[in-house]
């Protein structure tokens, strides 16, 4: 019998956590929920086809219920941005995917999560020095849209002693991939936002669940 998802309450110290990003609809935050996602996210940078405004996701804040994370995303925005989504949408967490400093990143009174784009160049130990107070570190794949490309880079690049526990993997995840990632990988938690999609901004909530599955069926197979 293939395992249930678990709740997102688990101890289990090997479990992957889960998030999607880039909703925009109720019924998508609903199927995320009650799929198993520890997170969801929020996108608030204009130019991506998963922006949501901020009176929109004051709407979808409040039906996230409690244990399940609330991500904000942002690319490169002013401290007036920023504040206005803290006070109005209230996240758990921020998410900078720009070039962002860390002070910039701390001052929020939020933890944060800091993306970089990873390539052959990247010095991932010295980036991770830099944003040492960063909750977490996002790793995608290059893209001139700061993410959501739906395409995968070379996981190789992620065979660092000492820093799988920080990572966040994202970058053309779906069903079909995720549990070689994770078996590949062993990041903290996995991101996906189009490898959910029927359409690019389209949230497919089949997609969804067959995503959150496919990650308990990983996390099953390592634990036995």
């Amino acid at each position: 019998m293939n395992p249930e998802p678990e709740s997102n309450s688990s101890s289990k110290p090997n479990r992957t956590r889960i998030k999607v990003c880039g909703l925009r609809e109720p019924n998508d935050v609903g199927v995320a929920v009650r799929s198993g996602a520890d997170a969801i996210g929020f996108v608030f940078y204009p130019p991506s086809a998963r922006a949501i405004s901020v009176p929109a996701a004051r709407v979808l804040r409040a039906r996230v219920p409690a244990f399940v994370s609330v991500v904000a995303l942002f690319v490169n925005p002013s401290v007036a941005e920023v504040t206005e989504v803290v006070t109005s949408v209230n996240p758990d967490v921020l998410q900078f995917h720009g070039n962002e400093p860390p002070a910039f990143c701390a001052q929020f009174g939020r933890p944060y999560i800091k993306a970089v784009a990873v390539d052959e160049h990247t010095d991932l130990l010295d980036f991770a020095d830099r944003y040492r107070d960063a909750a977490a570190l996002l790793v995608d794949t290059p893209s001139a849209g700061h993410g959501g490309s739906g395409k995968v880079f070379d996981w190789s690049l992620l065979e660092i002693d000492g820093i799988a526990g920080r990572l966040v993997l994202s970058g053309g995840l779906n069903a079909g991939n995720v549990r070689d990632a994770i078996d590949r990988v062993r990041p903290f938690a996995v991101d996906v936002s189009s490898g959910v999609e029927s359409a690019k901004g389209v949230k497919s909530p089949e997609l969804i669940e067959q995503f959150v599955r496919s990650v308990v069926l990983a996390d099953a197979s390592r634990s036995r």
